[in-house]
């Protein structure tokens, strides 16, 4: 259960950070108070809560970076989905050579999956990059080329959620929406003590409460990016710089000794470790054999390496091609490959083998890979393994 826990009275009533409900106040800053259901900030600690964040920005916050210029919907969109479960850092060379390659919705729109999954190559969570250009399709197809200045069309469309919308509808078209990606979760989840995982409703619910009361309705696009500066230079997962926080007088974690304790943890569970065998398999040119992955699942629309469970169904894997192994297949490497929901270990066998016909070649979704230009996004795993040949 979503629940905000109460500052000291004394504290409260200079503040007007949190309502009370009559519960007795905390006896020391290490003690757990009493908890409330409804963390509403009064009006005065709503506006000292975004003049205390605007004044930091203003001294501190980023403004630079590649998006902040020329911020329009579509540059703004591209860079909150690449900035999804990524670091700026790493995102910012992505984000210059995609807008290079990709420089309007219409080209976006216009390329194919295999150049926009190619450009994606290496970031990850590539269900993002299919969105995206499914996204850009949608647009193209549905308004004219121009992203909706609405709210609920643009979270209607592929990919993008309400924190999204909000973050292009405030930071290119001046709009008060409020956001809550998961900077902004930290932020708030301390300086008003919400206890629990974002990722259960009532959290979330709770945390979207309090952005929706502290974002002013002026200044809202410099207001939110201050809050996401925050979270990632400031309050960040560990070792946050509590003595330059622009919030360090009325955070409820600070004062309570308990940073560390919010936000809540998403409930431990084991995670299950699969298995899969990956094939190098290479013709008498020394060429490396690429399949194409279905457009859904773990890596879709990616060229990959072919797959079997099993060491023992290479012949069969073979016979169906069709390939004739000209030696044994031999063991190169082995790994293990984390997704957020589970392991992957990775056995990788070599086969060197003559072809018996020309399907393989004439086949859309296979390629013999000689160096060079990919024909499209690779996995990351398939990267390392290209790596180790020396490919």
């Amino acid at each position: 259960m979503a629940t905000v826990s109460n500052n000291k009275k004394s504290k409260q009533s200079a503040t007007g950070t949190h309502k009370r409900t009559g519960s007795s106040p905390a006896k020391s800053l290490c003690s757990k108070p009493s908890l409330i259901n409804a963390p509403v900030p009064d009006t005065r600690a709503q506006k000292r809560f975004a003049k205390n964040v605007l004044a930091w920005f203003e001294q501190h916050g980023r403004k630079n970076l590649p998006w902040q210029h020329n911020a329009t919907p579509y540059r703004v969109w591209v860079s909150e989905i690449m900035l999804q479960q990524t670091q700026v850092a790493t995102v910012i060379p992505y984000y210059a050579a995609f807008m290079k390659r990709f420089g309007s919705i219409q080209a976006l729109a216009e390329a194919p999956q295999d150049d926009v999954l190619a450009h994606w190559s290496g970031l990850g969570y590539y269900a993002r990059a299919r969105n995206l250009h499914r996204c850009a399709i949608d647009v193209v197809q549905q308004h004219g080329g121009t992203m909706p200045s609405n709210l609920d069309e643009l979270i209607a469309l592929p990919g993008i959620g309400r924190s999204t919308a909000g973050a292009i509808a405030s930071l290119s078209m001046g709009k008060p929406e409020p956001i809550l990606d998961g900077n902004v979760k930290r932020v708030l989840a301390r300086a008003y003590g919400v206890e629990g995982w974002p990722g259960q409703k009532k959290v979330l619910d709770a945390l979207w409460q309090i952005s929706e009361a502290v974002t002013p309705k002026t200044n809202t696009g410099q207001f939110n990016q201050a809050m996401m500066d925050l979270g990632a230079t400031l309050c960040t997962r560990s070792k946050p710089d509590c003595t330059r926080c622009p919030l360090a007088k009325t955070c409820f974690a600070l004062e309570h000794n308990s940073i560390a304790d919010y936000p809540g943890k998403k409930p431990k569970k084991v995670t299950p470790v699969k298995q899969t065998v990956m094939l190098v398999i290479k013709d008498k040119q020394g060429r490396l054999l690429l399949h194409k992955r279905p457009a859904t699942g773990i890596w879709g629309g990616l060229w990959s390496l072919p797959e079997i469970a099993d060491a023992a169904e290479v012949q069969t894997w073979l016979s169906e091609q069709p390939l004739k192994a000209v030696s044994d297949p031999q063991q190169i490497d082995a790994f293990r490959h984390t997704f957020s929901h589970y392991h992957l270990d990775i056995t990788v066998l070599e086969q060197m083998v003559a072809s018996t016909a020309q399907r393989v070649a004439d086949d859309a979704a296979a390629h013999w890979y000689d160096g060079g230009k990919l024909p499209g996004g690779v996995a990351k795993p398939v990267t390392q393994i290209l790596a180790l040949l020396k490919l």
